[in-house]
């Protein structure tokens, strides 16, 4: 399927060994190493963002997740399983591009939000 007007579409999808980081590469030449403990915080279901609008509530406890399985969703998404039993989220091309392409201000913005709520990760 072609990649709708102007947004990027995977080019390639690859679960590393061991489930510790998913591999994607897009069309528009970005390409991310995304870790399981990243996607599995920044995770885009009901239950990780609360079952509400707002700021999702953070995520303690998931360092050592790994992703066993991933799940082509029609051809706009993909829904992971990690061993931690989380198998409920969606992360279409859109989300893994915008989480790859923001790593670096989300990622130290959770740890920060994790530090405030005296949660370890």
């Amino acid at each position: 399927m072609p990649a709708p007007q102007g947004r990027p579409w995977p080019a390639e999808l690859r679960l590393r060994k061991g489930g510790g980081a998913l591999a994607v590469a897009f069309d528009d030449g970005a390409a991310f190493e995304l870790e399981a403990e990243y996607l599995r915080v920044m995770t885009g279901s009901a239950e990780g963002r609360g079952h509400g609008a707002g700021p999702r509530p953070p995520i303690p406890g998931k360092r050592h997740v790994r992703i066993t399985a991933v799940n082509p969703v029609g051809s706009y998404a993909v829904r992971l399983v990690f061993d931690d039993g989380h198998d409920t989220g969606l992360y279409s091309w859109d989300l893994l591009h915008e989480l790859g392409a923001d790593r670096d201000r989300l990622w130290p913005a959770y740890l920060q939000t994790l530090e405030q709520a005296g949660l370890q990760r």
